[in-house]
């Protein structure tokens, strides 16, 4: 018997552990690899999903504990914020290597639904603990604003 859940407005089972994290069941069980394996203990954003719109580390929740609808960075197009900010990375050409931009994009279209104008401080904040390796900062930053 598997794990049901909500993922991207479509349920779905999970037939794993219950300790099995989120990550590697979007990844393994179900084929989704957007989401992206960083660091693994929850400190680089890679692997940020939303869980009922908030942003959450799916590499350290437990599909056992999921309680609420999961948007990932395949589904994240199908929101308002997240077809503004997918707009505004590719008009900025914020990608340079990619690898840590779902969990960027998601983080962002997090905000963008909190606050439709952020300040600086506000998307530091939000932005806070999702690393890029290639210092995109700066065009991350400029993007959040254009959305």
């Amino acid at each position: 018997m598997g794990i049901p859940a909500v993922v991207n407005g479509k349920q779905v089972q999970f037939d794993g552990p219950e300790d099995m994290p989120l990550l590697w069941a979007l990844r393994d069980l179900l084929g989704m690899t957007g989401t992206k394996f960083g660091c693994g203990i929850g400190q680089c954003g890679a692997c940020t999903v939303h869980l009922d719109g908030k942003p959450v580390r799916s590499c350290m929740l437990p599909i056992g504990e999921i309680d609420g609808r999961i948007t990932t960075i395949e589904g994240i197009g199908e929101t308002e914020e997240g077809r503004r900010i997918q707009k505004a990375w590719l008009a900025l050409e914020v990608v340079q290597c990619g690898y840590c931009q779902c969990g960027q994009i998601m983080a962002a279209a997090a905000l963008l639904a909190r606050n439709a104008k952020p300040d600086d401080s506000a998307i530091d904040i939000a932005m806070a603990g999702n690393i890029c390796r290639c210092c995109t900062y700066v065009r991350i930053r400029q993007a959040i604003k254009e959305a």
